[in-house]
């Protein structure tokens, strides 16, 4: 994968460059009015016991997201996959309006998990856009037909989802979907797939516009399932786009460890949901039951703020994306995935060491407590 930014069109870069600043821009300005419109008609979200915030916040912001993105889209872009990025749209109009009914009134798994199979089947079979081979992956090359829309869709829903779990401190799926978006928007320039690469710099400028208030102290706002669903659509498009194209054009010196960037750029969203929903099921709970054992939600009782989690974890992402690019060519595609393996299991190793230290620091915290107590019982009693 000779990816030089010489190679690149200057006129389509331009223009991508133009649609991500455009999504930037109506994100930044339609969030404000959002936010003004969530506090007039109450539509918040009230601090929960296994939360991270203090106060109720507006969870719309989902929808600067979907406007930002869309008209960005909309007039900047333009290439032969235009039909297929229609395609994902249609997907990506129908979460919409099914993450904004959950975020006002609530919806049950299953229905929301139907929604995702429908929105996936828009793409996969609609568009005929899903991932048609496993590389040589465990020695699976073709799939067939059947079982390759079955996989792609099982893939849509299982990313969605994991996009939505990750949503737990500020910054972190918009810092992840960004990253995402944006390694994804270089590939779709350098090898012409220009409507992907309008679509990608658009979500990823919406993003960021979404995530300077994601942070926000005084302003803050949550993208809310609207915006986790239509954000994880979106990227799941991408990287079986990016699957797909690889294997298409083979030929021609393409990226043939395409899988292994796949699963590399969203390791943090994959891990994570693998580990909490081993803990869960082997404690014979749902895996879909809430609680705080999700790694950002450690990296918090351990002491960092929401903005030095969201920073480790993403600069972790963009540290592993540099490393599979630069050392693809000296490993085999299985040699690769016994290295995921490998961090997939330091990474529940670490997570457990947080854990631990973490019950430690309560401990601890309801010692002082207890002796601050018993020193007012006896001063009081002096």
């Amino acid at each position: 994968m000779n990816l030089h930014i010489l190679a690149l069109n200057p006129q389509k870069t331009t223009l991508v460059i133009f649609s991500f600043v455009l999504a930037l821009v109506i994100s930044w300005v339609a969030i404000p009015i959002i936010i003004n419109i969530c506090r007039l008609r109450n539509i918040l979200e009230p601090p929960k016991r296994r939360g991270s915030h203090e106060n109720a916040t507006p969870i719309l912001g989902g929808v600067a997201i979907f406007a930002g993105t869309l008209i960005s889209f909309m007039l900047f872009g333009d290439g032969e996959d235009v039909v297929m990025t229609n395609k994902i749209i249609a997907g990506v109009i129908s979460l919409f309006f099914l993450g904004i009914k959950d975020d006002l009134f609530g919806l049950s798994p299953s229905k929301k998990i139907v929604a995702q199979i429908l929105a996936g089947g828009f793409v996969v079979i609609g568009a005929n856009l899903r991932i048609s081979s496993w590389y040589g992956i465990f020695g699976v090359y073709d799939l067939p037909y059947f079982g390759s829309v079955c996989f792609s869709i099982f893939i849509f829903i299982a990313l969605i989802n994991a996009i939505n779990l990750i949503d737990g401190i500020d910054g972190l799926a918009a810092g992840i979907g960004t990253i995402v978006s944006i390694t994804f928007c270089i590939y779709f320039l350098r090898y012409q797939y220009y409507a992907f690469a309008f679509l990608s710099a658009s979500l990823a400028g919406a993003l960021l516009g979404f995530m300077r208030f994601n942070f926000s102290k005084t302003n803050k706002i949550f993208m809310g399932d609207t915006g986790s669903l239509i954000v994880g659509h979106l990227l799941t498009a991408f990287a079986i786009k990016f699957l797909a194209s690889n294997l298409a054009t083979v030929q021609d010196g393409v990226f043939v460890k395409a899988p292994v960037m796949a699963i590399i750029v969203f390791i943090v969203p994959i891990f994570d949901t693998l580990r909490v929903f081993s803990i869960r099921i082997l404690k014979k709970k749902s895996p879909f039951s809430a609680d705080r054992g999700h790694f950002h939600h450690l990296l918090l009782d351990n002491g960092l703020e929401h903005k030095q989690a969201t920073f480790l974890l993403c600069s972790i992402t963009i540290f592993l994306i540099l490393c599979t690019y630069l050392l693809a060519d000296m490993f085999t595609i299985n040699a690769f995935v016994f290295i995921i393996c490998v961090l997939f299991g330091i990474y529940v190793l670490v997570g457990k060491v947080l854990e631990v230290r973490k019950l430690k620091l309560l401990q601890e915290k309801r010692q002082d407590s207890s002796n601050t107590e018993t020193t007012l019982i006896v001063e009081a009693i002096a």
